[in-house]
């Protein structure tokens, strides 16, 4: 919560242009509100224009909540599986703010299930969104960020751990999950001293509303806020581009960088 209290000369994000992919809600929204206090720009780049049956937020009332924290919004309408769309977004962001600095692989598909029981147009969908979406907005931003002073990438993605039990019970989605964090591996050594890239993952599930979809009632209690995730990533986006090819736990890095009450990430106390 400190930067939002100091000058704006003493924000670290203050003038940065961000690129989040599924901004318009969850995690993604969480990371654009943290930065949106620094005075950050914030490229929402989401499919949400219409309210959803299910699910809060839309890419406009997102934009709202930015430009209240103090930040610049530029919704876009990006569904990250048309490559087309990302690429508009990604001049219309450069047009509008004059480059990109960070850039933000959130969006997500998931589906808990095992091999029987994962539809092809689910295994699809989470080949398209996790892996080749994460692939094609980091190829589309990267001449971007090449220009800036700090640029990075961070994607929403685990650490590479082959132990089967991460496979078992729903080996799709690892591995469109392991797949943005071999974009993590593979693009941090080909742009080292460049751009850096990241990738950050939870220690704990974290309440959104894909949780609840998952879950079901009650599971929030064993959740966390976003807030950690935005905490985490902030902490990630203002060092500097020598800090990458990091595979990172919010709880550690945030333990590394002195927090020590964590419960003021809990849902339900304890």
């Amino acid at each position: 919560s400190l930067p939002s209290t100091l000058p704006f000369a003493f924000r670290k994000l203050a003038g940065c242009t961000l690129f989040i992919t599924g901004a318009s809600r969850g995690i993604g929204k969480a990371i654009a509100l943290k930065a949106a206090k620094d005075g950050a720009n914030i490229v929402i780049a989401a499919k949400t224009a219409e309210p959803h049956p299910t699910l809060p937020g839309t890419i406009y009332t997102a934009a709202e909540e930015i430009e209240a924290a103090g930040g610049k919004a530029l919704p876009c309408i990006v569904n990250v599986r048309e490559e087309q769309q990302i690429i508009n977004a990604v001049e219309k962001a450069v047009k509008t703010f004059g480059g990109i600095d960070i850039l933000v692989n959130n969006a997500s598909a998931i589906s808990l299930t095992g091999t029987l029981e994962t539809a092809t147009k689910k295994v699809n969908l989470m080949m398209d969104v996790n892996v080749r979406g994460t692939y094609l907005t980091s190829k589309a931003c990267l001449p971007h960020l090449r220009k800036s002073k700090n640029p990075h990438i961070l994607n929403l993605s685990p650490p590479m751990n082959l132990n089967p039990m991460w496979f078992k019970n729903h080996c799709a989605y690892t591995i469109s999950k392991y797949g943005m964090s071999m974009c993590v591996l593979g693009m941090a050594e080909e742009f080292r001293g460049e751009v850096a890239v990241n990738a950050l993952w939870p220690k704990t599930a974290i309440h959104t509303a894909a949780m609840d979809m998952l879950g079901g009632a009650g599971i929030e209690k064993q959740c966390r806020k976003t807030d950690i995730l935005a905490d985490a990533a902030y902490c990630i986006l203002t060092k500097p581009k020598t800090f990458t090819g990091n595979f990172i736990i919010d709880e550690v890095l945030l333990r590394e960088e002195g927090v020590k009450d964590f419960d003021v990430y809990a849902i339900a106390p304890g």
